[in-house]
């Protein structure tokens, strides 16, 4: 690769910095130029949602690296830079209140936006969101010293871990759903019960199968949620945690492909062929699946911007991570990988003890594991990665048998 306009990166999150990383530590030794929105430099979200929140780790362990490295391995990092444009055809970026710049090989790790509601008085004060650092310092004082009333609307991960983070500093917590069972979609109605009985059983107010009308207020901040049929319930603060949206803004206005985030093969490049994407924007195809996928979370977006750096090297890439995530709710610890769209309405076999909540869950589609989950069972998920990535046709009763080692799956 030529090194006089070297690899840009738009998006300083965990992709991006893995990205810069990667490129270095492959002996690139050309310009590379990191641009983020935000103010800070690249951190970790996990933690915005978890320890950070609750104050049990501090500011500096959501970083992805020490401040100086930037300098010490020559990378540009450009923070509070808003990308306004990509030009394919030209090999550059417009840039918000300063000149282009030009780039041999571009990375798009632009990540992803919380969803907004779209009801009445949901930009009162006291209504947030969580994305961002930003977002979790000004939650986390709040929070601190309990007593509060926090009505959580929406049960998806980042609300589920944010209730019990809540819950367990002594808050108020109830959470506002609109179908029957929280993280059904993610895990079918069984694995969900195990959370929304592990909620309730520690304090939370889940109130499932509700619609949310509006937010009420007094003085511009907030004082409750509105639901359908009028029932108010009271609250101090509201967290929106309804999803994400790819941000593909950039990309779409570029002319690249976009289904689902940006079109990426499996080595990470997109319909223009000096142009990759990674993290949440990228809808990669995974040859392991057949498909292409679109994962929200951090160890996509660490591997995938490894993967995307190597491909930008010119290096023969077909991603094929298994799909990964991890949450911690109380004295609840999970881990899952696999291929969620596989999964849905796939049968679920069980390993070990599910009402003690100490087990593994697979998922069997045509006689093979395309997910798996363990609860609160530790030191396995490199062997359950390795059922799902052998793709045999497994007995049933062999998968649940705790006696037949993982590894002759």
């Amino acid at each position: 690769m030529p090194d006089s306009e070297g690899c840009v990166i738009v998006g300083a999150g965990l992709a991006g910095a893995s990205a810069v990383r990667e490129l270095r530590e492959r002996g690139f030794l050309g310009r590379i130029r990191l641009i983020g929105s935000e103010a800070h430099r690249p951190y970790i979200r996990p933690p915005l949602s978890k320890d950070y929140l609750s104050g049990s780790a501090d500011r500096q362990s959501v970083f992805v690296d020490p401040e100086a490295w930037y300098a010490e391995n020559d990378i540009e990092l450009l923070t509070g830079t808003a990308v306004t444009a990509v030009h394919p055809a030209q090999h550059l970026l417009a840039i918000e209140n300063s000149a282009p710049i030009g780039y041999e090989k571009l990375l798009l790790a632009t990540g992803s936006a919380p969803r907004r509601l779209t009801i009445a008085n949901a930009d009162l004060a006291g209504v947030h969101h969580l994305r961002t650092l930003d977002d979790a310092e000004a939650l986390r004082p709040l929070l601190a010293e309990g007593g509060r009333r926090l009505v959580l609307i929406g049960s998806g991960w980042i609300g589920m871990e944010v209730a019990a983070t809540a819950r367990t500093l002594g808050n108020e917590v109830t959470i506002l759903e609109r179908n029957p069972i929280p993280l059904a979609n993610a895990l079918g109605d069984e694995l969900g019960t195990v959370f929304a009985e592990l909620h309730t059983e520690n304090g939370v107010d889940l109130r499932p199968s509700v619609v949310v009308e509006s937010i009420a207020g007094a003085d511009g901040r907030v004082t409750g949620v509105v639901l359908a049929g009028g029932e108010v319930i009271a609250a101090d603060l509201v967290l929106v945690a309804i999803g994400v949206i790819a941000n593909t803004g950039l990309a779409d206005a570029a002319g690249l492909a976009i289904d689902n985030g940006v079109l990426v093969d499996a080595s990470l490049v997109s319909s223009e062929s000096d142009i990759y994407a990674a993290g949440d924007v990228a809808n990669a195809y995974h040859p392991v699946a057949g498909m292409h996928l679109r994962s929200e979370h951090w160890a996509n977006a660490r591997n995938g911007g490894k993967a995307a750096a190597r491909s930008m090297l010119g290096e023969e890439v077909s991603y094929d991570d298994i799909p990964y995530f991890y949450t911690d709710q109380f004295d609840l610890g999970m881990e899952y990988s696999g291929f969620g769209p596989l999964a849905q309405g796939a049968d679920v076999v069980y390993r070990g003890d599910r009402a003690g909540r100490e087990f593994i869950a697979f998922w069997l589609a045509g006689g093979r594991v395309v997910a798996g989950m363990n609860v609160n069972v530790w030191d396995v998920n490199d062997a359950v990665q390795g059922i799902i990535r052998r793709a045999n046709v497994v007995d049933p009763a062999r998968l649940a048998d705790g006696n037949v080692p993982l590894d002759l799956l």
